[in-house]
């Protein structure tokens, strides 16, 4: 079963269409998109935005329908102190247009019982449209770490309330192999791929993770041994920016099928 799909960290603001003709060309069944386009832009594509443009939003759904690929992930979810989740509504209505079958969310609120709460609020929104929910760790924010991860899960306690698994953010945080391992295959529910440095040579750990990680294979990450104790049904997205190539003029064909090729031969291994 193809179970690669391609983040919208990974392509710099690749207009959605062509984004979904991307995938579709590399035999990705799936990618995971924001409403409007990451801020980064090498290649200087045309601004464009599936909140405010109906009829981009026509034209993406019947790409994804002609292409045999859908949303895997809805991102740009996120919590705030400043905000209510409850006001995203509108966002989610679009995503479930769209056909997304889950969305994405982190949470910046200091305050954990008001994360717990609003993660609640977002989680139930999104049950009543069929969509479900993943809740990301990534170092210095809220839910930093594995074990805080699987606590709000449990603190939430709604059942399309899942964890998002992100390689970089998971092995940095401290988390090992065996921690995986030893979590019920029920509460994960997507897998972003990428390769990095198990020790950062970058000093600016968010700009290395938004915007220079590696192909799966080039790091230190364990990556063959994360997969191989993974529910072999989780979706796989490939969250793997690459500025430096990006700013040189390689494209997204390129980039994004070097990250293609090496999971599926990460992937042959575990099958052979």
């Amino acid at each position: 079963m193809e179970r690669i799909g391609i983040e919208h960290l990974s392509v710099f603001g690749l207009p959605p269409v062509e984004f979904v003709t991307l995938a579709a060309d590399l035999g990705c069944r799936f990618i995971a998109t924001g409403l409007t386009p990451f801020r980064f832009n090498p290649h200087g594509y045309p601004t464009w935005s599936l909140r405010d443009d109906w009829a981009l939003r026509r034209e993406m759904i019947a790409a994804m329908r002609d292409r045999g690929v859908s949303i895997s992930l809805g991102e740009g979810f996120m919590v705030s102190a400043a905000g209510d989740i409850a006001d995203r509504a509108a966002d989610l209505d679009l995503m479930a247009e769209l056909g997304a079958r889950r969305i994405n969310t982190v949470s910046l609120d200091p305050d954990m019982t008001r994360t717990i709460d609003q993660f609640g609020t977002l989680a139930d929104m999104a049950a009543a449209m069929g969509i479900e929910t993943t809740v990301e760790l990534v170092p210095g924010l809220t839910v930093g770490d594995l074990a805080a991860a699987v606590e709000v899960v449990r603190a939430v306690g709604r059942p399309n309330f899942t964890l998002l698994l992100d390689a970089m953010h998971l092995f940095r945080s401290g988390a090992a192999v065996s921690d995986i391992a030893a979590l019920d295959p029920a509460i994960i529910g997507h897998v972003q791929l990428c390769d990095v440095p198990l020790t950062s040579t970058n000093p600016n750990y968010t700009d290395e993770a938004m915007y220079q990680r590696m192909v799966p294979g080039d790091g230190e990450l364990p990556l063959l041994d994360l997969l191989a104790v993974l529910p072999r049904d989780v979706g796989i997205g490939l969250e793997v920016p690459l500025r430096s190539e990006a700013a040189a003029g390689v494209g997204p064909h390129v980039r994004l099928g070097r990250c293609v090729d090496a999971t599926r031969t990460l992937l042959s291994r575990l099958e052979g």
